[in-house]
């Protein structure tokens, strides 16, 4: 019995003094396991790459579950293992109740280890596609360069800003036919599954609503009687002749003072955007395209064109809002962005001639 008793007492000591080292074997074994699939499924890359040029773009659907993007990540070889992702988030949500994952395109590299993947999807920190528009660009020029950049068709973009949004910016002048001028110039940023022409013009115009539009109401008594629709149409034409900045303020007032006196504008860009074409110096307006009648010819209708030429940045703006104090009433161009400013039809055309000498001399 005594023997009995004393074997039992062995061999409960043998396990009591392998257990720690099997929970230890155990252990190590499990941190192995979860170092291994919780890591990075790509390592022998060169120290010269970054992560995002092994990049992989994924997109996640608005209300997948966490489960299934796991599968997914996997399924795309950007994760090692499914199921660590299931640990890892079941651990996060111990942690955080209210986790939640968030839909859109993203682009994630397998160098990278999942708890990093993992907090990217639970930011948002999305794919966004980067595009600059150009202060004088027409909504052509605009839908061109989108449609280069591919984003979409340039006849989509068109197309879209005849849809004049009054919902969403009832500021918006009525009865407007498209909405060139609106389109304030900047840089953007937009979600790649967010890219569409209405997306787009929805950012330029709150661009415009934040920037621009403070910028009328705070120099209302500057407008020199003029409502939004004409100053943005105003300086739309005074963006386009403005190369030199430090000519704006002068243009400006050239511009002022022949509408005060009941003068025509005659705005080369004006003609240009009613016939479709860009005058270049090799090849600049003839007599018969200035001729040529349309609603934005300036140079044959008194006052200002049914709507914007082309977009204005807000220098043009601010300065159609307080235009230099001059006499000047004409200018012209001399092809390397500065102009020739004259008081008198007789000053303006000695500058044709002295421009016209110059060229024929090149």
């Amino acid at each position: 019995m005594r023997n009995s008793i004393k074997l039992i007492s062995n061999r409960a000591l043998f396990y009591l003094a392998i257990l720690p080292v099997s929970c230890g074997i155990f252990a190590w074994q499990g941190w192995a396991w979860w170092s291994w699939v919780s890591g990075p499924l790509v390592t022998n890359t060169s120290s010269t790459q970054s992560p995002e040029e092994n990049a992989v773009t994924i997109t996640i659907p608005v209300g997948t579950y966490g489960q299934q993007i796991g599968e997914d990540l996997e399924a795309a070889g950007i994760i090692r293992s499914a199921t660590a992702w299931n640990f890892w988030v079941k651990w996060l949500g111990i942690q955080n109740p209210d986790l939640e994952f968030k839909a859109g395109t993203y682009k994630l590299s397998p160098t990278e280890p999942l708890s990093a993947i993992a907090d990217k999807i639970l930011e948002g920190d999305v794919v966004k596609l980067s595009y600059t528009i150009r202060e004088g660009w027409s909504i052509q020029q605009m839908a061109e360069y989108l449609e280069a950049q591919g984003f979409f068709p340039a006849a989509d973009f068109i197309a879209a800003t005849r849809n004049i949004p009054y919902d969403k910016f009832p500021w918006l002048p009525s009865n407007i036919p498209h909405l060139e001028g609106y389109l304030f110039p900047d840089t953007y940023k937009i979600e790649a599954q967010k890219n569409t022409p209405e997306a787009i013009i929805n950012q330029m115009l709150g661009q415009f609503e934040k920037i621009a539009l403070p910028v009328y109401q705070k120099n209302l008594n500057n407008a020199e009687n003029l409502n939004l629709h004409e100053w943005v149409t105003l300086a739309s034409i005074v963006e386009k002749e403005s190369v030199v900045s430090e000519e704006r303020g002068v243009i400006s007032g050239v511009f002022n003072n022949r509408l005060k006196k009941g003068m025509r504008l005659a705005a080369d860009p004006t003609v240009e955007y009613g016939l479709g074409i860009r005058q270049t110096k090799e090849k600049p307006l003839t007599y018969r395209q200035v001729e040529t009648p349309s609603p934005y010819n300036t140079y044959l209708n008194i006052g200002l064109p049914p709507t914007a030429i082309a977009s204005p940045g807000l220098a043009s703006l601010e300065a159609t809002l307080n235009p230099d104090d001059t006499e000047y009433l004409y200018f012209m161009a001399r092809y390397d962005g500065t102009h020739i400013f004259s008081r008198t039809a007789a000053e303006h055309e000695a500058a044709i001639a002295e421009v016209e000498r110059m060229l024929s001399s090149q």
